[in-house]
């Protein structure tokens, strides 16, 4: 090679751990690190970004190749995120390719230029707004929704689309002069639904407190701080959020808020919108490809002054960052549990540090890690221990299914509490964690059950759709009462979502009663559909699973009622007491809030159980520093760091031999690094592929790491490891 060859170290998003060299051709500038650039790769091309400018490369000067396009005339990734990236590549044992291309939105993933012109809007013209919806045809519903949807705001064609208003509906509307095309929008740009100053409700002392404590470090030389704010359900949490933005926004700079679910928390966004305006841009998989990339690129630009999205947001670009919040940040949704298996709170710290600005993890239910790192002085804990309002915090009352008779999970003291708080007037909202008409379908005279013939599972009834239905893989037939071994009748076992809100309707045959699940909110808008109709007061009954705790306020409800306690109490996973917990005191938070006491009911099978008993006092820490002696005891987080090795293949015979070799190749250098395993899934076939794990434990991360690097270069490209689907999870959540 030239000593005059320039070289460039590119990332490109493939299975390999490493980045690769090239040249830069003659006469050419080296392109900044952080940009895209084209380059030849195998027999094709893909799109990498520069990492490095190496002064030597151990590439043979015959191998080396030239790099294509430059795409970029500045980084796509700047230096803080760049190097935020290649930190996660580096601690989840990840290809760094595939980590920078996970960081940008799909279009730039592709080569379109970042300064592509914004998306057009489109606005109702006079004409248009004086159309009479309600007289339209139906083969115009398209056209309705648009010209419903234009009267608050322009919106862009992949918004509309959104809406199930497609481009033929747009050209109609167009020809018709019902439409035109809107101004370009400007960060300046009021928003319609924007709230007006002055309207923020008074803050309590303890809001106030935690406030003047945050601002203290904003804007500061050294202003990196990790706060836990530790709320109680109802204690105005979110308006802490707020005040905190809106003093970011004053200063010229940028917050990032990350939320576990954005279609789960539509008030929260709506408050956003309200309050800010065109200074917030939405990242999550919900919007458009379109509408991510313009959201992207307004954060990128610094227009967009408030970035707020699910898991993935945590990759924004932040060129004038202040402040970065996770909200409900012990919320399993921030773990990626494919591919690249990365924790967004856990990367939002790394940010914040990197930026040298305040991070805040709120939570009412912080999850065991960010609460010992609150004991331990790592994290500042804010506490926020009474709700606003004068009805204060729920009375809590368990019931003993031992010693009451039940009917479809409603126990008699349960139904006479649901009579009593709908005769006042009140909502009801009932939590069992189990989707479907019952969890069984069995045969009482052969003991059979339908079992899944592609997993290791029984298949859930779903009556009213006449299927039965894996949950696990998917797979469904037609639902048939009679065995298929004897012949004789079978009967559903258990009771679903579905099934309880048949039995409530039955016993409450005036009550209006809806469910919150997968199955009721697949259909797009029914989510928002069931939601403002609560809000509004047109549902009664409220049955729901895992998606009532998603930070939802009901301010009618005044009665929750668990179903089923029991799921958890004795579950083999080290984090099933911990989950147990939050959920019960997350979706037990819904009931009773301002000036409406509320009533929670908890049926269990064990009320003796220690843990129980924290959770009717409401006391979170208490069950926290409970389960946090556990934890020291057993060797478990946060008191030891695991690397959890997942294997699967279409026998069993592969996965556990591609993970009996890294246990080979472990126990040669593994040190004081413990190895378990390997061993099946409790589920071991799932979706006709068997599955199994191995598990590294370790006091300290740094010799964790260590072995995880050393035993990936021994087994990656082995013949065992191409006959195994497999991955590492450092930090997992799931055992």
């Amino acid at each position: 090679m030239s000593p005059r060859s320039k070289l460039v170290r590119v990332a490109v998003p493939v299975p390999l751990a490493d980045a690769f060299d090239y040249l830069v051709a003659a006469g050419d500038a080296l392109p900044p690190i952080g940009c895209r650039v084209r380059v030849p790769f195998g027999r094709g091309e893909r799109i990498g970004l520069v990492v490095d400018h190496p002064a030597t490369t151990d590439v043979a000067a015959a191998r080396l190749k030239t790099i294509g396009a430059v795409l970029d005339a500045a980084p796509a990734l700047g230096s803080e995120l760049l190097a935020s990236l290649r930190w996660a590549a580096e601690y989840y044992h990840h290809p760094v390719g595939a980590v920078l291309s996970h960081a940008l939105p799909g279009p730039l993933r592709e080569g379109r230029a970042i300064d592509e012109p914004p998306e057009p809007s489109w606005q109702l013209t006079e004409l248009g707004r004086g159309v009479d919806v309600a007289r339209l045809p139906r083969t115009a519903r398209q056209q309705a929704r648009a010209l419903i949807a234009l009267r608050e705001t322009a919106l862009t064609a992949s918004e509309l689309d959104a809406q199930d208003v497609a481009a033929p509906a747009l050209a109609r509307l167009e020809a018709k002069a019902w439409i035109e095309p809107a101004p370009p929008r400007t960060p300046a740009q009021a928003d319609p639904r924007r709230e007006p100053p002055g309207r923020e409700p008074e803050l309590t002392a303890d809001q106030r407190a935690a406030l003047d404590e945050i601002a203290a470090t904003q804007g500061t030389a050294n202003g990196f701080r990790a706060y836990l704010l530790h709320g109680v359900t109802g204690s105005g949490k979110t308006e802490v959020y707020l005040r905190l933005i809106a003093a970011q926004l004053a200063a010229g700079r940028q917050t990032l808020l990350l939320v576990p679910e954005i279609g789960l928390t539509p008030q929260l966004v709506r408050r956003l919108r309200e309050r800010f305006g065109e200074e917030l841009a939405v990242l999550h998989s919900a919007v458009t490809e379109r509408q991510r990339f313009d959201a992207w690129r307004r954060a990128y630009r610094g227009d967009a002054r408030l970035v707020v999205g699910t898991r993935s947001a945590v990759f924004a670009p932040l060129p004038s960052a202040g402040l970065v919040i996770v909200d409900e940040e012990h919320d399993p949704s921030y773990k990626q549990q494919t591919g690249f298996r990365y924790s967004a709170r856990d990367l939002a710290v790394v940010r914040a540090q990197r930026l040298d600005v305040p991070v805040v993890l709120g939570s009412a239910t912080p999850s065991l890690e960010t609460f010992n790192n609150a004991l331990q002085g790592r994290y500042r804990k804010l506490t926020l221990p009474r709700r606003i309002g004068s009805a204060g915090s729920p009375s809590v009352r368990v019931v003993d299914l031992n010693l009451h008779a039940s009917r479809q999970a409603l126990s008699t003291p349960l139904v006479a509490a649901i009579g009593q708080h709908l005769t006042a007037g009140h909502q009801v909202l009932l939590f069992l964690n189990r989707r479907g008409f019952a969890p069984a379908l069995f045969c009482p005279t052969c003991k059979s059950a339908e079992q899944c013939r592609r997993c290791d599972a029984r298949m859930t009834v779903h009556a009213r759709a006449g299927v039965v239905r894996c949950h696990h893989c998917g797979a469904e037939r037609a639902l048939d009462w009679a065995c298929g071994t004897c012949g004789a009748e079978r009967i559903a076992v258990g009771a679903g979502t579905q099934r309880v809100g048949d039995e409530l309707a039955a016993l409450f045959p005036a009550a209006r009663i809806a469910r919150l699940d997968r199955d009721s909110t697949s259909r797009k808008g029914a989510l928002d559909a069931v939601l403002n109709d609560v809000e509004t007061g047109n549902v009664d009954i409220l049955v729901g699973t895992q998606m009532l705790t998603k930070g939802h306020d009901f301010p009618r409800v005044t009665l929750v009622g668990v179903l089923n306690a029991d799921q958890g109490l004795f579950g083999t996973d080290p984090r099933s007491h911990e989950r147990l917990a939050q959920t019960i005191l997350q979706v037990a938070g819904r009931a009773g809030r301002a000036d409406l006491p509320g009533e929670v009911v908890i049926q269990t099978h064990h009320p003796d159980h220690p843990l129980l008993a924290c959770l009717i006092d409401g006391d979170y820490t208490a069950f926290a520093t409970l389960a946090l002696t556990e934890r020291r005891e057993a060797a478990c987080p946060p008191f030891a760091h695991l690397a959890l090795w997942h294997a699967e293949a279409a026998r069993r015979e592969g996965a556990l031999a591609f993970l009996e070799q890294v246990r080979l190749a472990a126990d040669a250098q593994r040190g004081a690094v413990t190895v378990l395993g390997p061993a099946p899934l409790s589920m071991e076939r799932k979706g006709g592929r068997y599955r199994a794990q191995l598990l590294f434990r370790s006091a300290d991360r740094a010799p964790l790491h260590r072995l995880v690097d050393r035993t990936l270069l021994a087994v990656r490209g082995s013949p065992a490891a191409r006959r195994a689907r497999w991955s590492v999870d450092i930090d997992p959540l799931e055992i």
